[in-house]
This record gives C-alpha cells, structure tokens and sequence, in this order.
C-alpha cells in the first residue's frame, strides 16, 4: 500500500489531538496551500505539492478520517491480484482477459503505454466491433464481433484459448517546420495475429493506452451544464473548433447520459467505468456487468452465480479513484513558461483544453465538490482528422473524434511512469510530437506550431511540463 499506512496513522494522530470528529476535514496532506493568483492549484483544495514518483497516487488532502479510511481500502482492492476460481482470495480471472489487476495497467496511477521490441502488452488493449449497418439506429453502443465481443482479450487461464494479440509495425514521416527543423511522426500499424477463431474482414480495431487515473472524481463533478456551455457543434462561432458531447448509456439508469470517461468519453461515470474495467479487461462480474465477459463463446464454462467482485469492493475502488489528488503545477512564474502559456492561448489550443473549470457537488465525496480546478480539458469530443482516426464510433462518437483529455501532471508522466508516450495509443514519443498528430478541428493550431521559432516551441513545451 505505498506509504498510506504512514499517512493514515498522522491522519488519526491529528484528529486526537485538534478534537475534530470523523466527519469533518483534516487538512494533514496540505502543508502548503497558497492562495491561486497562478493556476498552480491544479486540483484546487486537492492539490498535493509532490513532483515525485508518487505523484499521481496520493489521496487528497481535504479527506476526513473516515473517508481518508475508506480511500486506503479501496487502494488496497485497486492493487489487488485477481487469480482462477476456486480460491480463496479474489477468485473470478477470466476466462479469458488483458489483465490480472488495476494497477498493472495504471502503474502508480499513471498512463500506459504501447509494448517496446520483444515486450508483452501490460498497459494497452484493443476495442473491437463491426460497422454499423443502415439498419442499425445511429448513436447506439459498438456492435459486438460474433466470438470476441467488443474487446481483444490477448490472455485467458490456463488450458482456456486467449482471443488472439496484435502485432504493431512503425513506419516513420518527416515533418519539416517552417524554421527548418525535421520531426519524426510514428506511424503505427495493428495487425490481429493468433486468433483463436477467424475474425470478420470488416472488423473495427481501436487501440487504448491506459490513461492516469487521478484528478477523476473532479472531473465527475463537473455539473453538465458546465460541459455543455463549451460544445457548439455545428461550429456556430465560426473558430473551427466544434466540440460536442457523447450521450452514452448508463446501466444502472438504464438511459442515455452524457458521457464522461474513457478516449471517446463512452462511459457516463466513474462507478460504470470501473466496473466495466473489471469485466472486460479481467473478465470479473459485478451487480453492474453479471454475465461473463466470453458470454457466448466456447471460452465460457459457466456464468458465477453471484458477482466475484462486491458492491461493497466496488464502492471503494471507485472512491479511491475519485479521490485522488491533482499534482501542482510547477515553475508557473519561470518567464520562459509564461511565454509558453501565451503561445498555447494564441494558438487556439485554449478552445479545447480548458483551463479553469468549477466542479458542483458530487454526492458522497465532497472533497471534490464546489472547487476551481485547471484541468485543461472541456470533457467534449472533437474531430481530430484523419490520421489519428480509429475509423471505430462509439455511441454518438464517430471514428475520427475523441474526448479532449486533460493536461494536468502531464509533465510529471516521465517521473512516474519513465516514458513520454502520448496520445491514446502511444504514438507519440513526446510531447511535440502528439501536438504534430493533431488535425482536423485542430489543424490551425498544428499550423501555428509549426510556424513557431524553436524558441517558441521550447517555451510551449516548457509550458506544458510545468502542468
């Protein structure tokens, strides 16, 4: 459990020693909370001032005890290792899966990234569907692949076939900006190997990295309203930037709902989105998802006949994921990263990433509710172009269009994870380079980066790692 058992113990000392009961706020965490004239609160009273490995996996600062508590255990279930039935500790792997727990995809909390030569997929996984049809109403869920459903599950238990992996080729392109500098873009190349059974020639592949799971019970709190105020989908201001919102559905409303989470924003909250990881990445039910992911398939011995994870587990791994921190911004008065916030306003990349937003209430977590936040994003989606295209809908997203993703931490992901792997497959090698892959609605700012110095740039990327 890291260093929590520490945390917690001071947690429980100072709560004796200030007379404050179980329900009101500590603020132990916050030993440094100036008032924000920067933007360097990040997460607002969230924000924990730690540039180090363990940035992204500290719990917030403005926990009660008990909620402080409550965050730990659902640590302890997020790092928990799921193995075969029968068993007496955390039964229900598979039969068929991409991984064995939580937090070998999100590493310290972090973002994945695609394998290296001779290296085993841990952190990158691979939707699946086929196209929709003239018969089939627009803005519903993925249609399933007859035999795989509608993700690649590349493990499966022992004498149980895996679905089959991917082989992914890179070719490279040079894109020469105005002042004459050369950069490589990465083109990736996914072609399905060892399928267990064969696959429809129309099938839509998509690649996922596993995104960093901090800063996410913020983002739920965001009131709708909120979120809405920033698309404009038929572009009626005339910038080029036409952001619209997904409406996906919600199991337990069981009604269509604005999505939230995940690359295409195809998940309405964080509870769905967490069950959901444990069903089609580790093939675990829950109340949410109680038919096995290989349901249909020669894969499948039985069904369980009760969830193998609990309401009670879920409800815990799902707070611990809303309540962790937002790093704090770093170096905001360098003069070099003020200049660089200055280019990233003037290249319009503020239409998209916004930088302030105010979350409401979020029932049952209120260390995140009623905060001024900076996670520059605007949580709608946007045309990217073609050649970051899935070529995959989801819902109302269609296969060029993707959730504008947040930018805080981002500069903290080489201390965490020891890579610069951007995008949602990890095609870019830095940060220049996924600012090079943006097109479509973005192509005016991909054109006002490559029109800059390299002075510019280097204060453009200064800008960004100080997120």
């Amino acid at each position: 459990m890291k260093y929590f058992p520490t945390v917690l113990s001071l947690a429980l000392l100072v709560s004796i020693l200030i007379g404050c009961n179980s329900e009101q706020p500590t603020d132990i965490l916050n030993f440094n909370s100036p008032i924000d004239s920067t933007g360097a609160l990040s997460g607002g009273d969230t924000t924990v001032f730690d540039a180090s490995s363990h940035a992204f996996s500290t719990p917030v600062p403005n926990l009660s005890t008990a909620a402080l508590e409550k965050h730990l255990d659902g640590d302890v279930e997020f790092e928990a290792i799921f193995v075969t039935a029968p068993a007496v500790v955390n039964p229900g792997l598979g039969p068929i899966y991409n991984n064995v727990t939580c937090i070998n995809c999100h590493a310290r909390d972090g973002r994945g990234h695609p394998p290296g030569v001779d290296e085993k997929f841990v952190s990158m996984l691979f939707r699946l569907s086929l196209p929709n049809t003239e018969n089939e109403e627009a803005g519903k869920s993925p249609i399933p692949v007859p035999g795989y459903g509608t993700q690649l599950n590349n493990r499966a238990i022992y004498g149980t076939p895996a679905e089959g992996t991917v082989k992914i080729e890179y070719s490279e392109q040079p894109l020469i900006t105005e002042d004459g500098t050369r950069v490589h873009l990465r083109y990736p190349n996914y072609t399905i190997t060892d399928a267990y059974k064969s696959l429809p020639y129309n099938v839509e592949l998509s690649p996922r990295v596993a995104p960093v799971v901090f800063g996410l019970g913020l983002l739920e709190a965001i009131p709708e309203k909120t979120i809405l105020t920033y698309a404009d989908e038929t572009d009626a201001n005339g910038d080029g930037i036409s952001g619209k919102p997904n409406y996906v559905w919600d199991v337990v409303k069981k009604t269509y709902t604005l999505g939230r989470f995940g690359w295409k924003a195809n998940q309405p909250n964080l509870l769905q989105q967490v069950a959901s990881a444990y069903h089609d990445d580790m093939g675990v039910t829950t109340s949410l998802f109680p038919l096995e992911n290989s349901t249909g398939q020669t894969q499948l011995k039985e069904n369980s006949a009760t969830p193998e994870v609990s309401d009670e587990i879920l409800d815990v791994v799902t707070f611990y994921v809303q309540t962790l921190a937002v790093p704090a911004r770093r170096n905001v008065d360098d003069p070099q990263v003020m200049h660089g916030e200055q280019l990233f306003a003037q290249a319009q990349c503020a239409s998209c990433h916004i930088p302030t937003l105010r979350t409401g209430v979020l029932p049952g977590v209120p260390s995140v509710s009623n905060q001024t936040i900076h996670p520059y994003t605007d949580m709608l989606l946007h045309d990217m172009g073609p050649e970051l295209a899935d070529n995959r809908p989801d819902f109302q997203a269609s296969g060029s269009e993707w959730r504008t993703p947040p930018l805080w931490g981002i500069g903290l992901v080489i201390t965490v994870n020891g890579h610069t792997n951007f995008l949602h497959d990890g095609r870019a090698r830095d940060l220049m380079e996924a600012i090079l892959w943006h097109g479509g609605e973005s192509e005016k700012s991909r054109q006002a980066v490559l029109e800059m110095s390299k002075t510019e740039r280097d204060a453009l990327i200064a800008f960004l790692e100080s997120l």
